[in-house]
């Protein structure tokens, strides 16, 4: 079968092709090829339309930021870690066999150590074996570090007879007698600055507020009315209890 000059447009249009010995049944399994490929191809490509009306294509990856907490995207609540607060800082007063003896202020859970280093660190004659440094610092106290010589007489605050220098995380022991005398106990009402000062957790600012206090209200009549001043709680109460005595 041939195409007939006189059919219609669409047999001129095969004729001007230079397709018009191509049997008309071939020509139609083409044209209807052609059709599949391109319904195909639109149903493949062509941009379909989301609930919200938005034009996307199907292929396109949804983008998820990084710096998007997780959970974020479907809905979830997001999960925040928050970093837990620094203490607050400690000042102590570090004396005796250092290198610099002074004033340090240093962050909280600081331990003994810490304040010794800050000070430039121990003198050729200092007994170290006399101070805990890895005991963690109370604000306001004094770390008194003997030397060998001190510590051999027991000429060191806090010595000797058992005593030990303030920093070594315990405490020294021994009868009732004159303030300052070796293994004494001190008088909350008639010690002096420096004698209060010996006492571990007792800095200058504390031995200044105890004195303040007993001229402002009166004596101590017990050793827990030490309680009373500033910056004295129980815990700080527990650990100097058997180092005081009231008169």
């Amino acid at each position: 079968m041939v195409w007939n000059e006189d059919d219609s447009v669409l047999t001129r249009m095969v004729r001007r092709a230079g397709l018009s010995g191509v049997p008309p049944r071939v020509l139609l399994l083409v044209a209807v090829a052609c059709v599949a490929v391109v319904v195909v191809a639109a149903l493949r490509w062509w941009p379909a339309t989301d609930a919200a009306g938005a034009g996307f294509s199907i292929d396109e990856e949804i983008a998820v930021d990084p710096a998007e907490p997780e959970g974020a995207s479907n809905g979830g609540e997001s999960t925040v870690t928050e970093e837990p607060g620094e203490t607050a800082p400690v000042v102590v007063h570090v004396a005796g066999a250092v290198m610099r003896p002074g004033l340090v202020s240093l962050p909280g859970g600081s331990r003994c150590g810490d304040a010794v280093d800050a000070v430039g660190g121990l003198t050729g004659n200092a007994a170290a074996s006399s101070v805990n440094l890895a005991r963690v610092l109370v604000d306001g106290e004094q770390i008194y570090v003997p030397t060998l010589d001190e510590v051999a007489s027991g000429t060191y605050p806090g010595g000797p007879a058992g005593g030990v220098a303030s920093g070594v995380g315990g405490a020294p022991t021994g009868s009732a007698g004159p303030a300052g005398a070796p293994g004494a106990l001190v008088d909350l009402n008639t010690a002096t600055a420096q004698e209060l000062e010996a006492l571990p957790g007792i800095g200058p600012s504390t031995a200044a507020k105890i004195i303040a206090d007993r001229e402002s209200n009166g004596a101590f009549r017990s050793v827990e009315d030490i309680q009373r001043v500033s910056g004295i709680g129980p815990k700080k109460y527990e650990s100097l209890k058997e180092l005081i005595v009231v008169r």
